[in-house]
Protein backbone atom coordinates (compact mmCIF):
# COMPACT_ATOMS: atom_id res chain seq x y z
CA UNK A 1 0.00 0.00 0.00
CA UNK A 2 3.07 2.25 0.19
CA UNK A 3 2.72 4.08 -3.14
CA UNK A 4 -1.06 4.16 -2.93
CA UNK A 5 -1.04 5.69 0.53
CA UNK A 6 1.54 8.24 -0.56
CA UNK A 7 -0.45 9.22 -3.64
CA UNK A 8 -3.86 9.19 -1.91
CA UNK A 9 -3.12 10.20 1.70
CA UNK A 10 -6.78 10.28 2.78
CA UNK A 11 -7.21 6.62 1.81
CA UNK A 12 -7.39 3.58 4.05
CA UNK A 13 -6.12 0.08 3.41
CA UNK A 14 -7.16 -1.92 1.53
CA UNK A 15 -7.84 0.71 -1.12
CA UNK A 16 -11.29 0.43 -2.65
CA UNK A 17 -12.20 2.38 -5.77
CA UNK A 18 -15.42 2.59 -7.72
CA UNK A 19 -15.34 1.91 -11.41
CA UNK A 20 -15.81 5.13 -13.44
CA UNK A 21 -19.21 4.07 -14.75
CA UNK A 22 -20.11 6.49 -17.52
CA UNK A 23 -22.64 9.09 -16.35
CA UNK A 24 -23.58 6.85 -13.40
CA UNK A 25 -20.62 7.69 -11.16
CA UNK A 26 -21.09 11.44 -10.90
CA UNK A 27 -19.77 13.88 -8.23
CA UNK A 28 -22.00 12.75 -5.34
CA UNK A 29 -20.99 9.09 -5.65
CA UNK A 30 -17.37 9.90 -6.42
CA UNK A 31 -16.82 12.14 -3.40
CA UNK A 32 -18.58 9.74 -1.04
CA UNK A 33 -16.20 6.91 -1.99
CA UNK A 34 -13.17 9.11 -1.31
CA UNK A 35 -14.86 10.45 1.81
CA UNK A 36 -14.94 6.89 3.19
CA UNK A 37 -11.24 6.32 2.59
CA UNK A 38 -11.44 4.97 -0.94
CA UNK A 39 -10.74 6.61 -4.29
CA UNK A 40 -13.85 7.77 -6.09
CA UNK A 41 -13.78 7.94 -9.88
CA UNK A 42 -15.96 10.26 -11.91
CA UNK A 43 -17.42 8.53 -14.96
CA UNK A 44 -16.93 11.05 -17.76
CA UNK A 45 -16.49 8.41 -20.45
CA UNK A 46 -16.35 9.65 -24.02
CA UNK A 47 -17.70 13.20 -23.66
CA UNK A 48 -16.00 16.00 -21.69
CA UNK A 49 -18.72 18.58 -22.33
CA UNK A 50 -19.93 18.42 -18.71
CA UNK A 51 -16.54 17.87 -17.08
CA UNK A 52 -16.02 21.48 -16.00
CA UNK A 53 -19.44 21.47 -14.34
CA UNK A 54 -18.69 18.14 -12.66
CA UNK A 55 -15.37 19.41 -11.34
CA UNK A 56 -16.97 22.50 -9.81
CA UNK A 57 -19.61 20.37 -8.10
CA UNK A 58 -16.93 17.97 -6.90
CA UNK A 59 -14.87 20.80 -5.42
CA UNK A 60 -17.92 22.07 -3.56
CA UNK A 61 -18.68 18.62 -2.13
CA UNK A 62 -15.05 18.11 -1.11
CA UNK A 63 -15.10 21.37 0.85
CA UNK A 64 -18.17 20.14 2.73
CA UNK A 65 -16.57 16.80 3.61
CA UNK A 66 -15.06 16.44 7.06
CA UNK A 67 -12.63 13.79 5.85
CA UNK A 68 -11.59 15.60 2.65
CA UNK A 69 -11.92 19.32 3.39
CA UNK A 70 -8.23 19.62 4.22
CA UNK A 71 -7.50 18.55 0.63
CA UNK A 72 -9.93 21.02 -0.95
CA UNK A 73 -7.26 23.66 -1.47
CA UNK A 74 -4.43 21.22 -2.05
CA UNK A 75 -2.45 20.45 -5.18
CA UNK A 76 -4.87 17.77 -6.36
CA UNK A 77 -8.58 17.10 -6.11
CA UNK A 78 -9.01 13.89 -4.05
CA UNK A 79 -10.87 11.97 -6.74
CA UNK A 80 -10.15 10.34 -10.08
CA UNK A 81 -11.71 10.75 -13.54
CA UNK A 82 -12.36 7.97 -16.04
CA UNK A 83 -12.10 8.35 -19.83
CA UNK A 84 -12.90 6.11 -22.81
CA UNK A 85 -10.01 6.57 -25.20
CA UNK A 86 -11.74 5.33 -28.33
CA UNK A 87 -13.49 8.74 -28.36
CA UNK A 88 -10.37 10.10 -30.03
CA UNK A 89 -8.18 13.18 -29.90
CA UNK A 90 -11.06 15.65 -29.47
CA UNK A 91 -11.72 14.21 -26.01
CA UNK A 92 -8.09 14.62 -25.00
CA UNK A 93 -7.85 18.19 -26.26
CA UNK A 94 -11.07 19.18 -24.50
CA UNK A 95 -9.87 17.57 -21.27
CA UNK A 96 -6.27 18.77 -20.93
CA UNK A 97 -7.03 22.42 -20.00
CA UNK A 98 -9.39 21.24 -17.28
CA UNK A 99 -6.85 18.76 -15.91
CA UNK A 100 -4.23 21.50 -15.85
CA UNK A 101 -6.53 23.90 -14.00
CA UNK A 102 -7.85 21.31 -11.53
CA UNK A 103 -5.59 18.25 -11.40
CA UNK A 104 -7.41 15.17 -10.10
CA UNK A 105 -5.52 12.62 -8.03
CA UNK A 106 -5.78 10.11 -10.87
CA UNK A 107 -7.20 9.50 -14.32
CA UNK A 108 -8.43 6.12 -15.49
CA UNK A 109 -7.71 5.28 -19.13
CA UNK A 110 -9.67 2.53 -20.84
CA UNK A 111 -10.55 1.01 -24.19
CA UNK A 112 -7.96 2.57 -26.47
CA UNK A 113 -8.27 1.77 -30.14
CA UNK A 114 -4.48 1.60 -30.33
CA UNK A 115 -1.78 1.68 -27.65
CA UNK A 116 -0.58 5.01 -29.05
CA UNK A 117 -3.75 6.62 -27.64
CA UNK A 118 -2.98 5.42 -24.11
CA UNK A 119 0.62 6.57 -24.46
CA UNK A 120 -0.44 10.00 -25.74
CA UNK A 121 -2.89 10.46 -22.86
CA UNK A 122 -0.26 9.39 -20.33
CA UNK A 123 2.42 11.76 -21.59
CA UNK A 124 0.03 14.70 -22.08
CA UNK A 125 -1.60 14.31 -18.66
CA UNK A 126 1.69 14.09 -16.81
CA UNK A 127 2.91 17.20 -18.61
CA UNK A 128 -0.32 19.16 -18.05
CA UNK A 129 -0.49 18.35 -14.33
CA UNK A 130 3.25 18.37 -13.62
CA UNK A 131 3.02 14.67 -12.70
CA UNK A 132 0.48 15.38 -9.97
CA UNK A 133 -2.21 13.24 -11.61
CA UNK A 134 -1.48 9.52 -11.43
CA UNK A 135 -2.21 7.29 -14.40
CA UNK A 136 -4.48 4.26 -14.05
CA UNK A 137 -4.95 2.00 -17.08
CA UNK A 138 -7.41 -0.87 -17.27
CA UNK A 139 -6.44 -4.11 -18.99
CA UNK A 140 -8.07 -7.50 -19.40
CA UNK A 141 -5.30 -9.83 -20.61
CA UNK A 142 -1.69 -10.60 -19.77
CA UNK A 143 -0.62 -9.33 -23.19
CA UNK A 144 -2.39 -6.02 -22.60
CA UNK A 145 -0.77 -5.68 -19.19
CA UNK A 146 2.68 -6.14 -20.70
CA UNK A 147 2.07 -3.76 -23.60
CA UNK A 148 0.62 -1.01 -21.40
CA UNK A 149 3.43 -1.35 -18.85
CA UNK A 150 6.08 -1.17 -21.55
CA UNK A 151 4.61 1.73 -23.52
CA UNK A 152 2.98 3.84 -20.79
CA UNK A 153 4.57 2.90 -17.47
CA UNK A 154 1.35 3.68 -15.58
CA UNK A 155 1.18 4.21 -11.84
CA UNK A 156 -1.64 1.68 -11.52
CA UNK A 157 -2.81 -1.24 -13.63
CA UNK A 158 -6.42 -2.30 -13.11
CA UNK A 159 -6.63 -6.00 -13.99
CA UNK A 160 -10.24 -6.75 -14.94
CA UNK A 161 -11.63 -10.27 -15.10
CA UNK A 162 -14.57 -11.46 -17.19
CA UNK A 163 -17.13 -11.33 -14.37
CA UNK A 164 -17.18 -7.52 -14.57
CA UNK A 165 -20.37 -5.77 -15.55
CA UNK A 166 -20.71 -3.29 -18.35
CA UNK A 167 -18.06 -3.12 -21.05
CA UNK A 168 -15.07 -5.40 -21.08
CA UNK A 169 -13.21 -7.64 -23.47
CA UNK A 170 -15.46 -10.16 -25.22
CA UNK A 171 -12.93 -12.89 -24.48
CA UNK A 172 -10.74 -13.30 -21.42
CA UNK A 173 -10.29 -15.03 -18.09
CA UNK A 174 -11.80 -14.59 -14.67
CA UNK A 175 -9.84 -12.64 -12.08
CA UNK A 176 -8.63 -15.76 -10.20
CA UNK A 177 -6.37 -17.07 -13.00
CA UNK A 178 -5.82 -13.74 -14.74
CA UNK A 179 -4.44 -11.72 -11.84
CA UNK A 180 -1.58 -14.01 -10.73
CA UNK A 181 -0.40 -14.58 -14.28
CA UNK A 182 -0.50 -10.87 -15.08
CA UNK A 183 1.27 -10.07 -11.80
CA UNK A 184 4.07 -12.54 -12.52
CA UNK A 185 4.46 -11.33 -16.10
CA UNK A 186 4.55 -7.63 -15.16
CA UNK A 187 6.98 -8.31 -12.31
CA UNK A 188 9.34 -10.15 -14.65
CA UNK A 189 9.04 -7.46 -17.34
CA UNK A 190 9.82 -4.63 -14.93
CA UNK A 191 12.78 -6.49 -13.51
CA UNK A 192 14.21 -7.19 -16.96
CA UNK A 193 13.76 -3.63 -18.25
CA UNK A 194 14.47 -1.69 -15.06
CA UNK A 195 10.96 -0.28 -14.88
CA UNK A 196 9.06 0.68 -11.75
CA UNK A 197 6.33 -1.86 -11.30
CA UNK A 198 2.85 -0.29 -11.21
CA UNK A 199 0.49 -1.01 -8.35
CA UNK A 200 -1.94 -3.74 -9.41
CA UNK A 201 -5.62 -3.58 -8.54
CA UNK A 202 -8.18 -6.32 -9.17
CA UNK A 203 -11.61 -5.83 -10.73
CA UNK A 204 -14.41 -7.99 -12.04
CA UNK A 205 -16.99 -9.73 -9.87
CA UNK A 206 -15.83 -8.24 -6.56
CA UNK A 207 -18.89 -7.29 -4.55
CA UNK A 208 -18.11 -7.55 -0.84
CA UNK A 209 -15.47 -8.32 1.77
CA UNK A 210 -14.85 -11.94 0.80
CA UNK A 211 -14.08 -10.90 -2.76
CA UNK A 212 -11.74 -8.18 -1.56
CA UNK A 213 -9.94 -10.62 0.76
CA UNK A 214 -9.55 -13.08 -2.11
CA UNK A 215 -8.13 -10.36 -4.38
CA UNK A 216 -5.63 -9.32 -1.71
CA UNK A 217 -4.60 -12.95 -1.31
CA UNK A 218 -3.93 -13.03 -5.06
CA UNK A 219 -1.50 -10.15 -4.57
CA UNK A 220 -3.68 -7.13 -5.40
CA UNK A 221 -2.93 -3.88 -3.58
CA UNK A 222 -6.56 -2.83 -3.78
CA UNK A 223 -9.78 -3.50 -5.64
CA UNK A 224 -12.34 -1.85 -7.89
CA UNK A 225 -16.09 -2.42 -7.63
CA UNK A 226 -18.66 -1.32 -10.17
CA UNK A 227 -21.88 -3.29 -9.86
CA UNK A 228 -21.99 -2.98 -6.07
CA UNK A 229 -22.10 0.82 -6.40
CA UNK A 230 -25.10 0.60 -8.72
CA UNK A 231 -26.95 -0.15 -5.48
CA UNK A 232 -25.78 3.09 -3.88
CA UNK A 233 -28.08 5.98 -3.11
CA UNK A 234 -25.80 8.32 -5.08
CA UNK A 235 -25.75 6.26 -8.29
CA UNK A 236 -27.12 8.38 -11.14
CA UNK A 237 -29.50 5.92 -12.77
CA UNK A 238 -33.21 5.29 -13.16
CA UNK A 239 -35.15 3.81 -10.27
CA UNK A 240 -36.18 0.89 -12.44
CA UNK A 241 -32.56 0.14 -13.32
CA UNK A 242 -31.57 0.03 -9.65
CA UNK A 243 -34.55 -2.14 -8.76
CA UNK A 244 -33.50 -4.57 -11.49
CA UNK A 245 -30.02 -4.74 -9.93
CA UNK A 246 -31.52 -5.58 -6.53
CA UNK A 247 -33.86 -8.19 -8.04
CA UNK A 248 -31.21 -10.00 -10.08
CA UNK A 249 -29.62 -13.18 -8.74
CA UNK A 250 -27.41 -16.06 -9.84
CA UNK A 251 -25.49 -13.80 -12.19
CA UNK A 252 -23.43 -16.60 -13.68
CA UNK A 253 -26.45 -17.72 -15.68
CA UNK A 254 -28.58 -14.58 -15.62
CA UNK A 255 -26.02 -12.17 -17.08
CA UNK A 256 -23.98 -12.47 -20.25
CA UNK A 257 -21.50 -10.47 -22.30
CA UNK A 258 -22.10 -9.59 -25.92
CA UNK A 259 -22.81 -6.81 -28.40
CA UNK A 260 -26.61 -7.08 -28.67
CA UNK A 261 -27.39 -4.45 -26.05
CA UNK A 262 -24.99 -1.97 -27.64
CA UNK A 263 -26.58 -2.49 -31.05
CA UNK A 264 -30.06 -2.01 -29.64
CA UNK A 265 -29.01 1.14 -27.76
CA UNK A 266 -26.99 2.55 -30.65
CA UNK A 267 -23.77 2.70 -28.60
CA UNK A 268 -21.66 1.05 -31.27
CA UNK A 269 -18.51 3.19 -31.08
CA UNK A 270 -16.69 0.67 -28.91
CA UNK A 271 -13.77 -1.20 -30.53
CA UNK A 272 -14.88 -4.60 -31.81
CA UNK A 273 -13.05 -6.53 -29.08
CA UNK A 274 -15.40 -5.17 -26.39
CA UNK A 275 -18.88 -6.21 -25.34
CA UNK A 276 -21.23 -5.37 -22.50
CA UNK A 277 -22.27 -7.73 -19.69
CA UNK A 278 -25.83 -7.20 -18.58
CA UNK A 279 -28.85 -8.93 -17.06
CA UNK A 280 -30.51 -11.27 -19.54
CA UNK A 281 -33.93 -9.95 -20.56
CA UNK A 282 -36.63 -10.20 -23.21
CA UNK A 283 -34.43 -8.48 -25.79
CA UNK A 284 -31.74 -11.13 -25.27
CA UNK A 285 -34.18 -14.05 -25.18
CA UNK A 286 -35.97 -12.92 -28.35
CA UNK A 287 -32.66 -12.59 -30.17
CA UNK A 288 -31.78 -16.15 -29.15
CA UNK A 289 -35.16 -17.34 -30.46
CA UNK A 290 -34.38 -15.84 -33.86
CA UNK A 291 -36.32 -12.58 -33.77
CA UNK A 292 -34.95 -10.26 -36.44
CA UNK A 293 -32.81 -7.39 -35.22
CA UNK A 294 -35.13 -4.89 -36.87
CA UNK A 295 -38.14 -6.15 -34.90
CA UNK A 296 -36.10 -6.42 -31.71
CA UNK A 297 -34.93 -2.83 -32.14
CA UNK A 298 -38.51 -1.68 -32.72
CA UNK A 299 -39.65 -3.32 -29.48
CA UNK A 300 -36.65 -1.89 -27.65
CA UNK A 301 -37.40 1.63 -28.83
CA UNK A 302 -41.04 1.24 -27.77
CA UNK A 303 -39.87 0.16 -24.32
CA UNK A 304 -37.60 3.21 -24.08
CA UNK A 305 -40.50 5.50 -24.98
CA UNK A 306 -42.67 3.92 -22.27
CA UNK A 307 -40.04 3.49 -19.54
CA UNK A 308 -40.78 6.66 -17.50
CA UNK A 309 -37.80 5.93 -15.23
CA UNK A 310 -39.42 3.08 -13.30
CA UNK A 311 -40.41 0.44 -15.83
CA UNK A 312 -38.61 -1.35 -18.60
CA UNK A 313 -35.64 -2.92 -16.81
CA UNK A 314 -35.12 -6.43 -15.53
CA UNK A 315 -35.46 -10.03 -16.67
CA UNK A 316 -39.03 -9.69 -17.98
CA UNK A 317 -38.47 -6.32 -19.65
CA UNK A 318 -36.37 -5.04 -22.57
CA UNK A 319 -34.06 -2.19 -21.48
CA UNK A 320 -30.39 -2.85 -20.79
CA UNK A 321 -29.31 -3.42 -17.19
CA UNK A 322 -25.51 -3.59 -17.29
CA UNK A 323 -24.26 -5.61 -14.32
CA UNK A 324 -21.56 -8.10 -13.40
CA UNK A 325 -22.04 -11.76 -12.56
CA UNK A 326 -21.84 -10.92 -8.85
CA UNK A 327 -25.06 -8.89 -9.08
CA UNK A 328 -26.88 -11.29 -6.76
CA UNK A 329 -24.76 -9.96 -3.90
CA UNK A 330 -26.19 -6.44 -4.28
CA UNK A 331 -29.06 -6.82 -1.84
CA UNK A 332 -29.88 -3.35 -0.57
CA UNK A 333 -29.36 0.32 -1.31
CA UNK A 334 -26.72 2.04 0.83
CA UNK A 335 -24.70 5.20 0.56
CA UNK A 336 -21.49 4.87 -1.42
CA UNK A 337 -19.56 5.77 1.73
CA UNK A 338 -21.28 3.01 3.72
CA UNK A 339 -20.56 0.46 0.99
CA UNK A 340 -16.89 1.44 0.88
CA UNK A 341 -16.39 1.31 4.65
CA UNK A 342 -18.41 -1.87 5.10
CA UNK A 343 -16.59 -3.80 2.40
CA UNK A 344 -13.19 -2.70 3.68
CA UNK A 345 -13.98 -3.83 7.23
CA UNK A 346 -15.47 -7.11 5.99
CA UNK A 347 -12.25 -7.81 4.10
CA UNK A 348 -10.16 -7.26 7.21
CA UNK A 349 -12.39 -9.64 9.14
CA UNK A 350 -12.14 -12.40 6.56
CA UNK A 351 -8.39 -12.00 6.19
CA UNK A 352 -8.00 -12.26 9.96
CA UNK A 353 -10.22 -15.34 10.05
CA UNK A 354 -8.20 -16.97 7.26
CA UNK A 355 -4.94 -16.23 9.08
CA UNK A 356 -6.23 -17.68 12.32
CA UNK A 357 -7.41 -20.80 10.53
CA UNK A 358 -3.91 -21.59 9.27
CA UNK A 359 -2.04 -20.64 12.42
CA UNK A 360 -3.08 -23.73 14.31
Amino acid sequence: MTSLKRDYPWSKAPLIANGPMRLVALPALTVEVSNAGGLGFLGVGSDASQLEEFLKETQSLVKQSTALSSFADGAVLPIGIGFLLWAGDDLLQATLPLLKATPPAAIWLYAHSHISQAKQWTIATREATNNLTKIWIQVGTVAEALEVTTECQPDVLVIQGQDAGGHGLLHGAGIMPLFPEADDAVTALCASKGLTKPALLAAGGIMEGRGVAAALALGAEGVVMGTRYLASSEAHLAKGYQEAILAAEDGGINTARGTLYDRLRGTTDWPSRYGGRGVLNESWFDDAKGLTFEENKKRYDEAVANSEGEHGWGKTARLTTYAGSGVGLARKVQSAAAITAEVREEAKKFLKRAGEGFSQ
